[in-house]
């Protein structure tokens, strides 16, 4: 037991090492030295179109999904959707697979926008920026760790195939609506969502492979060992 629990760790760690290395090297790539080609000197173009379209209802429909992928707020939601996964699936395997996906995106974030250090859009900001850089975005990258890990484990166990993708299409609407809350609000350049759909995904993946025995038909994921 101990054996495999090892086994299972050094799985998810060395990718995870991996990944936040290829990370911070992608967010230097562009923002040290790809900052003056197109698309990323189009990219203040986009944060400040957005700005001229802010109504008062959009403002509020935006800060509604950026608080859906706050710190506190994914913390909770991840603690309740481990809960219900355990409760009705009695495996421990979903429950610590998503667990593990909010936290190793969190991880790999966090140690990305330390090194990188990319200054947020200069345009007027509707939040209080966090301590935190702009590059990535950690609530587009939690809101996807979340939700799609939870669309992926609903895919392992629905037997109609059409409830599936019905879920996916529920369940990935909110990370892509954060994503778009994010830059509406000023916090985050394109780019920034860009690379933390990137985070999650990678992440998402690593975990999958490791934790998810009985994934077999999806092309990145493998039977662990």
């Amino acid at each position: 037991m101990l054996r495999q629990s090892g086994r299972t760790a050094v799985r998810i760690l060395i990718p995870i090492a991996v990944w936040t290395a290829a990370m911070i090297g992608l967010g230097l790539l562009i923002t040290k030295i790809l900052n003056h080609s197109w698309p990323f000197t189009a990219e203040d173009g986009v944060n400040r179109d957005l700005v001229l379209d802010r109504t008062s209802t959009w403002n509020t429909v935006s800060k509604v999904f950026s608080f859906m992928a706050e710190t506190p707020t994914i913390i909770a939601l991840t603690a309740i959707a481990a809960l219900v996964m355990w409760l009705v699936l009695r495996n421990f395997r979903e429950p610590l697979f998503l667990i593990t996906a909010v936290a190793a995106q969190a991880l790999v974030f966090l140690l990305t926008t330390l090194a990188v250090d990319r200054a947020r859009p200069g345009v007027p900001k509707l939040d209080a920026s966090p301590p935190t850089s702009s590059f990535p975005s950690g609530h587009t990258s939690a809101a996807l760790a979340l939700y799609g890990g939870i669309a992926l484990v609903i895919t392992l166990h629905a037997r109609r195939r059409s409830l599936t993708a019905a879920w996916w299409v529920l369940l990935l609407a909110v990370p892509i609506a954060v994503a778009v809350a994010r830059l509406y609000r000023g916090m985050h350049h394109p780019s920034d969502v860009t690379a933390s759909f990137l985070n999650a995904a990678v992440c998402i993946a690593v975990c999958a492979r490791a934790l998810l025995a009985k994934v077999q038909s999806l092309p990145f994921v493998g039977r662990p060992r």
